[in-house]
């Protein structure tokens, strides 16, 4: 993916009282990818930042790796929790419909947490263990999709098929439309960036189309 050229912001050296060394490294972390993307964050930088010094990143994080991880990690959270926030703001919806939220919520996820979302799929993170705790928030973001496909199915809105391989599926196609608006390429192709939710949302009833019986 591009990164960004923009030098980062450097905070002033601060002393460090919290206490919540982890979170302030995960914050510092974030911080540099947003601005500078995910190939200029070290554990180094992210002590600087957190006004630590640069041995202190090693209580939590052996590697800049195991930092994008954490990063990662949390990154997976918070889209599960807003995928399920979107879903629960229109109880009213049908299964398919609940479907289609989804979609747009991811989308709309990508778009304002781009560097958390670069973090997400960035190559630092994809080797790991299948125990590691990245995989067990992946799984349960990935599982939201899941269960909305397995309730269209109940409701006779997508057609019979096993309901992971069909989420793989809904996912790919988003996703897709997700890093193409996070790296700004839509607007190079003729599609207007301004509003990539209404782009998601004719892009997924394209893809439901699909799914149907």
């Amino acid at each position: 993916m591009p990164i960004s050229s923009r030098k980062p912001r450097r905070r002033s050296r601060r002393p460090y009282h919290h206490g919540n060394l982890r979170q302030a490294l995960l914050d510092s972390a974030l911080e540099i990818i947003e601005e500078s993307g995910p190939s200029a964050l070290s554990l180094r930088e992210a002590a600087s930042r957190a006004g630590v010094s640069h041995a202190a990143p090693k209580r939590h994080f052996a590697t800049v790796a195991d930092l994008y991880r954490a990063v990662a990690e949390d990154g997976y959270r918070a889209l599960r929790e807003h995928l399920l926030k979107r879903v629960a703001g229109q109880p009213d919806a049908a299964p398919l419909q609940a479907l289609a939220i989804l979609g747009v919520a991811y989308v709309e996820f990508a778009t304002t947490n781009r560097g958390r979302f670069r973090a997400m799929f960035h190559p630092g993170v994809a080797e790991r263990a299948a125990s590691h705790p990245l995989e067990d928030a992946a799984g349960a973001a990935f599982d939201v999709l899941v269960d909305a496909i397995r309730r269209c199915q109940d409701a006779g809105e997508v057609r019979s098929g096993a309901p992971r391989e069909l989420a793989l599926g809904a996912w790919a196609m988003v996703h897709g439309l997700a890093v193409l608006a996070v790296d700004r390429q839509l607007a190079n192709r003729g599609f207007s960036s301004e509003d990539p939710a209404a782009l998601a949302r004719e892009v997924t009833e394209q893809l439901y189309l699909g799914l149907r019986l």
